[in-house]
């Protein structure tokens, strides 16, 4: 599995969504990591996304069984921190499950609440709070609709970060090995079917997700009772761009409370 590797010190492994690839991590949490040294980031593309080749895989069993892999080769049996989006989070969840104990610290960004196509979930229609008419037609159009359909902030700093974050990732997916694995897309072993979760954790959501929506994950709190659940308003599924300070100031005071509580933690 394909991996970009920064920093020392306690390891955070940073799992992206479906699509794109580890840029969608670092974009977000390197801003994060540049002010809080002593962390050392691993951030891997999934199976069939980014510079990882599918392989045999066939569904998120498997790619939870790679994640498990990588942190055998990478972090062996140390404590390390677990950030996932979107579909990252669905799988970061399935890790916890595998490894409670080493897991010390989960946070979860836009999350995949159930795991059902987009059409069954309790999502709001997609909303654009903040328009820019000019800035969509200037673009050709499968740029305008990639960036236009998900956004609820349209500018020219957003726009900037999906050009960065995001679409290079879209850009070489294996779609045809994704399209395989839908048939494989829910665990076989439910995240939540285990103990509680009772170490520091936050789900942060946003008010406009038209993607994984707002209310599917406030019911993972009761599997998590030392998580924070945050909704931010004028944020959709690329709420860590379209509200990025609130996330970066959520994200510091998780890792405030992960260090807090773990002597193993620096």
């Amino acid at each position: 599995m394909h991996y970009v590797e920064h920093g020392s010190g306690t390891p955070v492994l940073a799992v992206h969504g479906w699509m794109p690839d580890h840029r969608l991590m670092t974009g977000c949490l390197e801003p994060v990591f540049a002010r809080r040294p002593g962390f050392r980031r691993i951030y891997p593309d999934l199976p069939g996304m980014g510079e990882s080749p599918a392989g045999s895989a066939r569904g998120s069993d498997d790619l939870v069984a790679a994640l498990e892999d990588l942190v055998d080769d990478l972090i062996g049996d140390e404590p390390f921190l677990l950030v996932g989006e979107s579909y990252g989070g669905y799988l970061a969840r399935g890790l916890v499950r595998a490894r409670p104990a080493q897991v010390a610290g989960l946070a979860l960004v836009c999350p995949v609440g159930r795991p059902v196509p987009v059409l069954e979930r309790d999502v709001p229609d997609h909303e654009v709070l903040r328009a820019d008419p000019e800035l969509l037609e200037s673009l050709d159009p499968a740029e305008a609709a990639e960036y236009g359909d998900i956004a609820v902030v349209q500018s020219a700093e957003t726009l900037a970060r999906f050009r960065a974050d995001v679409a290079p990732g879209l850009a070489v997916a294996d779609r045809s090995a994704l399209q395989r694995m839908l048939a494989g897309w829910t665990l076989s072993v439910d995240p939540e079917s285990g103990p509680e979760y009772r170490k520091p954790a936050l789900i942060v959501c946003g008010r406009q997700d038209s993607a994984t929506g707002f209310a599917e994950p406030y019911g993972l709190l009761g599997h998590y009772p030392r998580a924070s659940y945050a909704v931010l308003d004028r944020a959709g599924h690329n709420l860590q761009f379209e509200q990025s300070v609130l996330f970066e100031a959520l994200v510091e005071e998780w890792l405030d409370r992960v260090v807090e509580g773990s002597g193993a933690v620096r």
